[in-house]
Formats: structure tokens, C-alpha cells, sequence
């Protein structure tokens, strides 16, 4: 087993290059790593501030090599263990040897030399010393091995999914259980890069208009067929750069959201003239579906504790020329003084088991005692909106988790203290089972009162 040499710069402090000009993009990838293990920061918030100061293909190099590393942190750190004996190593050294690792056995498109190369002079440019000499003998040692080690990797994801999967065991366990033939699609799937859906702005573009302009954009489109979405709605999309550059985008005739997130505002049904509350709006994917569907005619309270998640609202909203949704902060509005509303969405907070593949950041940081927390705060959510509805009116819950103390148990415990309220449709979307991301919906409904006789 390879183990570094003595002496090393075990305490090297990481040296903070962001305003230095030019940087590389392992070298940003490299330092979002470590920011984001040193604070509970999400990786698409560091993503979003770094990415800018990168174009194309470095700009899509640093994301991939951020978001793989921590979707496999796992087994590459198991793999580095099989290489070193197991011995601790220096933090930035641990962060390079995943960043090096995951292009040699994850990145068809980085040649070996310079997966191993730019890995070593990064170690050497932050002060490593004789720890980049131990990097290089560790690389070029995988790369000597690596269809072994390829071997083993497959065995491994066989006899310890959770490692090999880079899942914590304590969801593998619950998944095992719940689809014990399914588990091994559902961790595959989240460990796959996330495609990018585009939802067309009916408002403000034709199918035929919108597919033109990407024509002339050199945008690649295919429309997504699912069933609860009409045709030319959705699209999977690919753009050279970021989708938020093109001027299609600029225009206002698209809105970047998975397809899974359109189930509940089908359930919802909303329609032009009505009243509506979303209670948990921000950013604004489904505020803005429901304000489309109702054609911008009738009036939405969109509903958030976060103010500057309502701002980015408010920017999507004025991007896409839509006028009838009211952003709200929840501490400026008197709930039990609202309403009353034909529909009520909750699109509640959740754990977002269901969106792994996307919030790479959830495995490895949630854990199981909160989901009960998050279920009383889910069943709070409906009594408080439960009185805002009108008599026939719809009350859509849905979350993007599949957990079901999340999902259908906080419904039970709903509909246990409101017998007045039916459930009329319920539906938990999975990827082994619905080829997108997971999701749960649940439509109720407020019947009308009984005529009493005179």
C-alpha cells in the first residue's frame, strides 16, 4: 500500500485565490470542495457564484467535477483508502486525491495525463510539498490498475450499496426495504447528471415560435412527453453555456423546471378568474406554471418565509410579463384574514429525497431524526391552510420526497382531524417507476355544504 511520507504539511492552510484572475477550473472546483465541507453551504449556491468567471467548456468541467465528486464522495473515498492503507490524510490532500480519482474513472473526455498532471500541480501550487510527490504515485498507481479497480468497484456496489452507490446506509436500509428490487435503478438514477427541462411560456410563445428561435440558437430540444403534461409544454433542452444566457431565455418565453414539479399544479387545475394561495412559492416554478394555466387572469398570493427567495420570484415573474402574482413575505400577512381561495397549493418543505440526482448535497446531510420534525412542520402547513378554502374548493399537498412519513402519513393525520376534507387523487412519482424525478401529490377537496331543509 502506498502511504505518504513523513514530514509532510499536514496543517497547509488553504490559500484563497477567488479574486486572482484566471483560474483554472479544477483549481475553482478544488476550493468550492473545500468551502463546502468546511460550511453547510449548498453546492449550487458556491456553483452560481463561482461559474461566472469561467466560459464553456471550463464552465461545464468545474460543475461536473464539483457535483460528481460530492455525488461519489463514497467510494472514492474508499478507493483512496484502498490505496493508502487507510490512513487520514491532510484535508486538501484528500479533496485533490477525489478530484483525481473521480476524472480517471468517471471522465472518459479528460486524457489520464492531464487528470493526473493538473491534479499534481494543484498540490503543488497550494504548498503541499512533498504530499504532491504521494498524489502523483497514487494516481499514476489507479491508472496502472484501473480495469481492476473497475472490478472491484462493481463488486463492491453488489456487497455494500451504500458505499458503492455513495448513499449513507441509513436510506439505502429504508429503500431496500420499501423496493427491495428496485433500490440499485433509484441510487443509479441519482447519481446521474440531471438533465435540463424548459418549460415554454404560453403567454409569450407558440410551440412553433419557441422550437424556431432555439433552431436559430443552436439549442437541441426534444419534447417531453409524460402524461400530465400537454404537448409542447416541456422540453429537455441542451445549449452550448447556460441555458440563462440565450436571449430566448432573456425574452421571457421559457422557465428552466423539471417536469416532476408539474404533477401538482395538474392536480391543482387552476383556472382564469380564480383565487388562489400558493403557501410555499418561492422561487417560483409552480407559482408561475399555476399564473400560466390561469392565462394571467385572476389573482395568486404567493406566500414565503424567505424574502430574498421572493425577490428571485418576483425577477421571473416580471421576466415572463406575468402581472397576477402578489409575492408575500409570511410575516406580512395575516393568514387566518385571508382568503377565501378556490385552490390552495403547498408545495411543502421536505427532506428531497426525491430530487437527489439534483440537490447533490441532501445524502450526506440529512439525516433520519428529521424526518418527524419535518412532518409535524408538513401537517402544520395543511391545518393553517385548511380554513383558507373555500367550500368546493381544491387543496393540492405535495412534496419532492418519497418518504412516506412525509407523504402519505402526514395525509392520514390531516384527513384523521378534518372528516370533512376527501382525498380524490394521490399519486408518489418515481424514477424506477415514472422515468423522472420523485415526487408525491395529493389532491383534496372541500366539499360543498349540505342544503339543510327549511
Amino acid at each position: 500500500m502506498l502511504r505518504p511520507a513523513k514530514g509532510l504539511a499536514w496543517n497547509c492552510v488553504w490559500i484563497d485565490n477567488t479574486r486572482v484572475p484566471r483560474q483554472k477550473p479544477r483549481e475553482i472546483a478544488a476550493r468550492l470542495l473545500r468551502e463546502w465541507e468546511r460550511e453547510p453551504i449548498p453546492a449550487e449556491t458556491l456553483l452560481a457564484e463561482a461559474l461566472p468567471q469561467l466560459s464553456g467548456p471550463d464552465r461545464g468541467l468545474c460543475q461536473e467535477l464539483v457535483l460528481g465528486v460530492i455525488r461519489h464522495r463514497a467510494w472514492l473515498d474508499w478507493l483512496v483508502d484502498q490505496k493508502t492503507d487507510g490512513r487520514r490524510q491532510q484535508p486538501l490532500a484528500q479533496i485533490l486525491l477525489r478530484l483525481g480519482l473521480y476524472q480517471i474513472f468517471q471522465l472518459d473526455r479528460v486524457p489520464d495525463h492531464a487528470a493526473v498532471n493538473e491534479t499534481v500541480n494543484l498540490a503543488r501550487r497550494h504548498d503541499l510539498g512533498n504530499q504532491a510527490g504521494f498524489i502523483n504515485a497514487v494516481l499514476r498507481n489507479a491508472l496502472r490498475e484501473k480495469p481492476q479497480w473497475l472490478e472491484r468497484l462493481a463488486e463492491l456496489r453488489q456487497r455494500q450499496p451504500a458505499v458503492g452507490h455513495s448513499h449513507p446506509q441509513w436510506l439505502v436500509h429504508r429503500w431496500q426495504h420499501r423496493w427491495p428490487d428496485d433500490t440499485d435503478a433509484l441510487l443509479e438514477w441519482n447519481n446521474q447528471p440531471a438533465p435540463i427541462y424548459a418549460r415554454r411560456n404560453t403567454l409569450r410563445a407558440t410551440a412553433e415560435e419557441l422550437e424556431t428561435q432555439w433552431t436559430q440558437e443552436k439549442v437541441s430540444f426534444a419534447p417531453c412527453n409524460l402524461p400530465w403534461l400537454s404537448p409542447g409544454l416541456m422540453y429537455r433542452i441542451e445549449a452550448d453555456g447556460s441555458p440563462a444566457a440565450l436571449p430566448s431565455f432573456a425574452e421571457g418565453l421559457f422557465y428552466i423546471q423539471d417536469p416532476s414539479t408539474l404533477a401538482s399544479v395538474q392536480e391543482l387545475d387552476p383556472r382564469p378568474g380564480e383565487n388562489i394561495l400558493d403557501l410555499c412559492a418561492a422561487p417560483g416554478g409552480k407559482t408561475t406554471a399555476i399564473a400560466q394555466r390561469m392565462q394571467d387572469d385572476g389573482a395568486v398570493l404567493a406566500i414565503d418565509i424567505d424574502e430574498s427567495r421572493l425577490d428571485r420570484l418576483r425577477e421571473n415573474a416580471e421576466r415572463l410579463g406575468i402581472t397576477c402574482i402578489q409575492p408575500k413575505a409570511l410575516a406580512q400577512i395575516d393568514l387566518k384574514n385571508a382568503g377565501p381561495f378556490d385552490r390552495i397549493l403547498i408545495d411543502a418543505p421536505c427532506s428531497n429525497t426525491g430530487v437527489m440526482r439534483r440537490r447533490v448535497d441532501v445524502r450526506w446531510r440529512l439525516n433520519a431524526r428529521e424526518l418527524p420534525t419535518l412532518a409535524r412542520a408538513q401537517l402544520d402547513l395543511l391545518k393553517r391552510a385548511a380554513p383558507l378554502l373555500k367550500r368546493g374548493g381544491v387543496l393540492v399537498y405535495s412534496t419532492c420526497s418519497i418518504e412516506p412519513e412525509e407523504n402519505e402519513e402526514v395525509i392520514a393525520a390531516f384527513l384523521h382531524k378534518h372528516r370533512d376534507f376527501r382525498q380524490e387523487n394521490s399519486r408518489t412519482l418515481t424514477p424506477m417507476k415514472d422515468g423522472t424525478d420523485g415526487a408525491f401529490i395529493s389532491r383534496l377537496r372541500l366539499p360543498e355544504a349540505e342544503a339543510t331543509e327549511d
